[in-house]
């Protein structure tokens, strides 16, 4: 396979370089990467590994775009919110560089199709930011031999390495165990800088062409630490965990598992069954439905609902029964919360409403419910009017 004289042209910065010129350019033409989640990470990460001539891209996300992604995922712009994040990617690909292949794949990735789609690609690249999708990308890695590029963005801080089992420690030996469900906000809880996810995603495509290019020192038993606030880069060597469970001297894990189990996320069952029906067979526990909700709030059950998001999130949508009080004023306001009722806490997706029914329980309340999966899920399966971010 050779170059052709539109590549030529196209690449010819690159070929200026000794440790590219055509050899490494062929290279990169030849090469095949697998890039999981189209979001703030995926978004530069795709964009540059098209410009650099990676000729073939695979695309899996079967998410689609929300006017809330726009902020920091700049491969979709405005007139693409609602339209799948695949087609949008692809179109923006496309237009940055015609001469690569794309492949899409428009579905989550599982523990069913990751092994026969991530066994097509070379590098696999995860832009994702949930954990059970990490373990997920990881252990199917380790399994088919591929080097897992990999990074994590939050708030202010990012993180990167290059995770290959053969070569390396991988994702587990850092992070054995997921933390509790819930416990880690996601950036849609803590928020992010728009920026950072672009730092973070360009250091991963190019460690990825270094990989490809067989150049330079790769973040194999290196996690690259950066803190955009203070502009500072730091690193920690890694080590492969002899008792690792996927990657150690006796693996225990030989084939993918259930992911969301692991991590401890529950799956909705109770959508299977109607409102009322669900609310006869719910068993009462801290973890409460959005439809359990709905039904007890139709019943006119003697709830105090409790929204614990900031001021502004409450503008872009509420539940009309709910009572606004931000997490960070919950200490001075114990007064106004009645001990004599139930009290659902909610927030964006779960997990700050979980740290304040932890703080409420140390506070001498005690019937506590969570709203599970937060107003956002209460959206999704109640109220379709109520606006998502």
């Amino acid at each position: 396979m050779e170059l052709s004289k539109s590549e030529l042209k196209r690449y010819s910065r690159h070929l200026l370089l000794s440790e590219v010129g055509i050899e490494g350019q062929l290279k990169l033409k030849n090469a095949s990467v697998l890039i999981v989640g189209l979001g703030g990470l995926g978004s530069p990460l795709a964009m540059y590994l098209a410009a650099s001539g990676v000729g073939r891209l695979g695309l899996i996300d079967n998410d689609v775009v929300d006017a809330s992604n726009l902020q920091r995922q700049v491969i979709h712009g405005t007139s693409d919110v609602g339209r799948l994040k695949n087609d949008s990617a692809k179109e923006k690909l496309k237009e940055i560089n015609p001469e690569i292949t794309i492949e899409q794949y428009n579905e989550a990735l599982t523990s069913k199709n990751a092994m026969a789609i991530m066994a097509n690609y070379d590098i696999v690249a995860d832009g994702t930011d949930n954990f059970q999708t990490r373990y997920l990308v990881n252990d199917a890695c380790v399994l088919l031999g591929k080097p897992n590029v990999y990074s994590s963005v939050y708030r202010f801080e990012g993180q990167a390495s290059v995770f290959w089992a053969k070569k390396g420690p991988c994702y587990r030996c850092l992070f054995p165990n997921p933390p509790a469900a819930g416990s880690v906000p996601s950036c849609a809880e803590a928020g992010v800088l728009g920026v950072l996810p672009g730092v973070m995603g360009m250091l991963q495509s190019t460690e990825v062409m270094k990989l490809i290019l067989g150049k330079g020192s790769s973040l194999i038993g290196r996690l690259l630490l950066y803190d955009a606030l203070e502009m500072r880069f730091s690193e920690i060597k890694l080590k492969q965990n002899p008792d690792c469970k996927v990657c150690g001297k006796t693996p225990e894990i030989k084939e993918l598992i259930d992911y969301d189990e692991f991590c401890g996320i529950k799956k909705p069952k109770e959508n299977l069954l109607e409102e009322d029906a669900l609310l006869e067979n719910w068993e009462s526990n801290e973890a409460m439905p959005p439809r359990v909700l709905s039904g007890l709030i139709k019943q006119n059950h003697d709830l105090f609902l409790l929204d614990v998001r900031e001021p502004y999130e409450h503008q872009i949508c509420h539940i009309k029964e709910a009572t606004l009080l931000p997490m960070s004023q919950i200490a001075d306001s114990l007064e106004d919360l009645p001990k004599d009722k139930d009290i659902v806490v909610m927030c964006h997706h779960g997990s700050r409403s979980k740290v304040v029914i932890d703080y409420l329980k140390q506070e001498g309340f005690n019937s506590l419910f969570n709203l599970e999966g937060g107003i956002d899920r209460y959206a999704l399966e109640v109220d379709t009017s109520l606006e998502r971010y």
